[in-house]
């Protein structure tokens, strides 16, 4: 691990002691779907949604046989939702045609899913089956390029090198930690970065023009 991204994750540990997913799931197909559910969407949001969701479709059998339009209308306030829909119950008839109801372990097949990209699937494996995955959403690739842990211009690069300075038994908590900073401290439009705890290793911070002082009268 470099010497950055150790003193980086040090630091983060103790400011995010409890950082870790807000989603709220049973087992491992509502994880999946409430993965799904998240992009480009709040978990707050997804929580919403979810618990009257699952009431009616509480595995894939049941989601699989899900009439469309009565999916988009229960998921309608998260983004997205006509294509979430469609590959919500794709998904679920795949897992029921495949994996006798059960979500896959591997990330190959985890990504063959519908719905299902490199961030979902490394979720998933991280969060549900304990496994090394580090997922990229907005908050991590903005808060790792801002920091000069990676230089990426995609999601994907982003995610490739924060696994080559990163041990992957730390990958699941450094996925955990940038998001929670990500969203309370460094925000996309108005960073906070007078009260950033990682201020003297953010190359970002660094580049920032002095602060005004007052003119001496």
């Amino acid at each position: 691990m470099s010497r950055q991204a150790e003193a980086i994750l040090k630091l983060l540990r103790q400011e995010y002691p409890q950082a870790g997913t807000q989603l709220k799931y049973r087992n491992m197909f509502q994880l999946l779907v409430a993965v799904i559910l998240s992009a480009q969407s709040t978990d707050q949001q997804v929580n919403r949604v979810t618990p009257p969701l699952f009431a009616r479709y509480p595995d894939a059998y049941a989601m699989a046989e899900a009439d469309i339009d009565q999916l988009e209308e229960m998921i309608k306030s998260v983004g997205l939702y006509h294509s979430k829909a469609r590959h919500l119950k794709n998904m679920a008839q795949i897992l029921v045609d495949k994996y006798e109801g059960r979500v896959p372990e591997t990330f190959k097949q985890l990504m063959e899913l519908p719905g299902v990209g490199r961030k979902t699937a490394n979720v998933v494996i991280a969060v549900g089956f304990g496994g090394p995955g580090l997922g990229v959403d907005t908050h991590v690739h903005r808060v790792a390029n801002r920091l000069g842990l990676v230089n990426a211009r995609n999601r994907d690069s982003t995610e490739k090198q924060l696994k080559e300075i990163i041990k992957p038994e730390d990958w699941n908590q450094t996925h955990h930690l940038l998001i929670w900073h990500g969203r309370q401290v460094c925000k996309a439009r108005k960073p906070e970065c007078q009260r950033c705890v990682l201020k003297k290793h953010c190359q970002y911070f660094k580049q920032l023009p002095p602060a005004s002082t007052p003119a001496k009268t």
